[in-house]
């Protein structure tokens, strides 16, 4: 049998031993689930997603399940979608390379396909850390808007409960990122968490710098009780600040790039425009010195 062959049939074997033994643990945990009185809500292919593909990918890699938190999928059925693409294409890509060194005649293919495995493995989690990147500049923008809210909340008379409340019902047009993850915040607090630890979790989990100096002045608010509202003004005043600053920053490199833009286009055709006549009467010269 061809070397390559006999890879390709170890390779199937290997991946539908794991399968089987993917799927035995999945019926285990849900028979167990049936046996104590807890519903099976997730199909097989969520609990695969969830758990099995799920803890595997977090040995191989651990930064994907923080950035699918930071993303807001903390649901199986879409984990289990960006674990299927992530593996699943270059798993079959891998399959075709090895047939294709097995029964092709050019090998050039075959190269190719072990290229475009690689680089399908690594492109789903730049994406995911591309879109991360852009929820967080989201989130920083929310913040201050969020905070004259909450500053208006607060001086009627609102807890910082009732205030994040009002937020997550009212302001889902205003603040649509951060009222899912505040959403999810108070619903663990009806559950009987404290507020403060849930708070300081999620501004841990995002890794947004404006969100964490809030969450510490509304940690010190649930603590205390009151005290916090001029921190709130002056932390208000400094994310203006610190976008005015990044502003003035994005403009200074958008005008250095349009410098740059008008040396190459403009200039070429100012200078057709105005030396373009004199080199015309000094060729014109020159012609009839020849003659």
């Amino acid at each position: 049998m061809h070397p390559l062959l006999l890879s390709a049939v170890m390779l199937g074997g290997a991946a539908l031993i794991v399968a089987v033994i993917a799927f035995k643990e999945i019926f285990n945990h849900r028979a167990l689930a049936s046996r104590i009185g807890m519903p099976a809500r997730n199909t097989v292919l969520k609990d695969l997603g969830s758990r099995t593909l799920g803890r595997w990918k977090w040995q191989i890699d651990s930064e994907i399940p923080v950035l699918l938190d930071q993303m807001g999928w903390r649901k199986p059925a879409r984990r289990a979608l960006f674990f299927g693409l992530q593996l699943g294409f270059p798993l079959l890509m891998l399959l075709a390379a090895i047939m294709q060194f097995a029964f092709g005649e050019k090998s050039g293919t075959a190269i190719v396909l072990f290229f475009l495995a690689g680089l399908v493995f690594l492109v789903p989690k730049r994406v995911l850390a591309a879109a991360v990147a852009r929820r967080k500049r989201r989130i920083a923008a929310e913040v201050s808007s969020m905070i004259p809210l909450l500053r208006m909340l607060f001086e009627v008379g609102m807890t910082v409960e009732q205030a994040l409340r009002v937020l997550v019902s009212e302001g889902n047009r205003i603040l649509p990122e951060l009222s899912v993850e505040l959403r999810l915040v108070l619903s663990r607090g009806d559950a009987g968490l404290e507020l403060g630890h849930e708070l300081r979790d999620m501004a841990r989990l995002l890794d947004v710098d404006e969100l964490t100096d809030s969450i510490s002045i509304l940690d010190q608010l649930i603590r205390q009780g009151g005290g916090a509202l001029a921190s709130l003004l002056s932390l208000k005043k400094l994310l203006d600040d610190r976008r005015m600053t990044t502003l003035q920053e994005q403009v200074s490199k958008l005008s250095a790039k349009m410098s740059a833009v008008m040396v190459s286009c403009l200039f070429p055709a100012l200078l057709i425009i105005l030396a373009g006549p004199g080199f015309i009467a000094i060729f014109r010269a020159l012609d009839g010195m020849a003659l």
